[in-house]
């Protein structure tokens, strides 16, 4: 565990790919492969879910420590993170040797038992923990049960450096961690191996992610060079279809069983076919907005009673690239080789649950920015440009690399909303107040009162940041723990990219990715806007506008 805890603190303490992907590597040179096998796990994303809220480790805390809660909680707003102040607060252990415990011990005595255990034991299994590892084991043991595991390891480093230990090259690790890692010693073996098993017939491949275009499209060259078509508001998603069907999310989740009509629309299509699309609700000859999807994501499983449901709101698997075409990986290939081969393999789907999305043909950039601007009337999110030329790679390369692809995003929508409370943030930013809330002017019992409706913690730099702060604190109304209520003075306008009706905000209303666009100094906190005004960008959000699916008029 000490191990693995210096290897924490190295990567958190240096933004430096090369520093991190060498870390790394000395790490996994050296630690036992069941540890590895946690480590990659961890980096994965795939971090033990449902073991310990905050209100437990607080008391057990309170209670090793002797610390009153009224000063644990000043401890807690001075260093802004509670695993952080906990770590500081507790005495040293007391048992001998408990440092020599191995990352695996710690996670499969210590943190998977905390599943599904009630109150009583989950304390008893976080006191001792507390009681027996140092100081820094501690701090990072609070962050795999509290869910602040978060070092900055992109996948691609990870791919990196184990890429370096088997001597392949970093796409073909990449390969590898896609699809289901289990944290064992035999699976970690397996990803350096020469004739590796994680290479099978499930995986899928590392996605081609594209990049935000923030110039004039024309600046691209001329239009005959890219490929154009909708940028879909769903889940992004691989169907692969080799020694069976499978339907994975970008996030390496398998979603088959969420979607079964998508698995039987594939069944005709030859193993060894891997497609790249996104998977959307349609209904009336329109894609519904991405809110409509929850109602299947993270089902366990979608029994036929339930299937009635979506009797209207069909899923669709919108199909825009194809990776392996009868077995042969054609990621190598041009995009519009790859469009050619996807037009012949779908030429004959017969299913409305698997289709092609459709290619723009408008022949000028000032054309095509006309339809552009008719993407949130249709539930799209923008267009998606794809040269002709490019390869698809894996994960995010650089526009100096490679033409590759760009997003060109809607506008956002906007509210200028006021600033009521303020949340610290983490990691090198514990002790600053890094994540707001906003609120919009509603009515309650007749009154006109201020109704919070998003969180946001981006859109600030650090001088920004350190100047709200500094404001945050001097004018605070009253402290929630970590969190403080502040006077409803500043405004400053949030872009977001969709909304929809939520019973999880006062305001009833919840919006998708937020960030903060710009402080509204010149209006003031009664100036700013109503919940009508989100009310009524709701109503237009509800409707459906223009087919994008190209009949008619999606793709002329």
């Amino acid at each position: 565990m000490q191990r693995f805890t210096d290897l924490y603190q190295e990567l958190d303490a240096t933004s430096g790919t090369t520093a991190k992907t060498a870390a790394l590597v000395r790490y996994f040179s050296g630690a036992h492969p069941a540890d590895s096998a946690w480590a990659v796990a961890l980096f994965l994303g795939k971090r033990p879910k449902g073991t310990a809220s905050s209100r437990v480790v607080t008391a057990v805390a309170l209670e090793l420590s002797g610390v009153a809660p009224w000063l644990f909680a000043e401890c807690r707003a001075a260093v802004g993170e509670l695993a952080e102040t906990i770590a500081l607060l507790l005495p040293a252990s007391s048992a001998a040797g408990a440092a020599t415990e191995s990352l695996t011990e710690v996670i499969e005595q210590r943190v998977l038992p905390l599943a599904g255990a009630d109150e009583a034991a989950r304390s008893s299994i976080i006191r001792s923990a507390f009681e027996v590892l140092p100081p820094d084991q501690r701090y990072v043991y609070l962050k795999l049960i509290r869910g602040g595991f978060r070092v900055g390891v992109q996948r691609r480093i990870l791919a990196r450096a184990l890429a370096t230990l088997a001597g392949v090259e970093p796409a073909v690790m990449e390969h590898r961690l896609a699809g289901v890692f289990v944290p064992r010693a035999s699976s970690f073996e397996d990803l350096l191996s020469n004739e590796s098993e994680a290479d099978d017939a499930a995986k899928p491949y590392p996605f081609f992610l594209a990049s935000q275009l923030d110039v004039q499209a024309s600046s691209l060259g001329p239009r005959s060079e890219w490929l154009a078509e909708w940028k879909w508001d769903g889940i992004r998603c691989q169907l692969v279809c080799r020694d069976q069907i499978l339907l994975w999310s970008r996030g390496d989740e398998l979603i088959t069983h969420q979607f079964p009509e998508i698995t039987a629309a594939a069944s005709h299509l030859p193993p060894g076919t891997v497609l790249d699309g996104e998977v959307l609700l349609w209904d009336g000859g329109a894609p519904l907005p991405f809110a409509a999807l929850q109602r299947r994501l993270n089902r366990k499983a979608a029994p036929t009673q339930q299937l009635g449901l979506f009797a209207t709101d069909a899923p669709v698997f919108m199909a825009f690239d194809i990776l392996e075409d009868e077995g042969a990986d054609v990621r190598g290939e041009a995009s519009a080789d790859r469009r050619r081969r996807l037009e012949r393999r779908l030429a004959d789907s017969g299913s409305d649950s698997l289709r092609l999305s459709p290619l723009l043909t408008d022949a000028s950039w000032t054309s095509l920015a006309e339809r552009r601007s008719t993407s949130r009337s249709r539930g799209v999110e923008g267009l998606m440009l794809k040269h002709v030329s490019s390869p698809y790679a894996a994960g995010r390369v650089k526009p100096a690399d490679s033409p590759g692809w760009w997003k060109w995003k809607i506008d956002p929508l906007t509210a200028d909303a006021v600033l009521v409370y303020a949340y610290p943030g983490t990691g090198k930013r514990a002790t600053l107040f890094t994540d707001y809330a906003f609120a919009v002017w509603g009515e309650r019992d007749g009154k006109r009162v201020l109704l919070p409706f998003t969180r946001a913690y981006s859109g600030l730099d650090q001088a920004e940041i350190e100047k709200l702060d500094a404001w945050i604190r001097r004018n605070t109304i009253r402290t929630m723990g970590p969190a403080r209520e502040v006077r409803p003075e500043r405004v400053f306008e949030i872009g977001f990219e969709g909304i929809a009706a939520s019973p999880r905000h006062k305001a009833g209303i919840a919006v998708r990715f937020p960030r903060i666009l710009r402080e509204r100094e010149d209006k003031p906190p009664e100036d700013a806007d109503t919940l009508e005004m989100l009310q009524q960008l709701l109503a237009v959000a509800d409707r459906r506008g223009p087919n994008p699916d190209g009949t008619p008029d999606g793709s002329g």
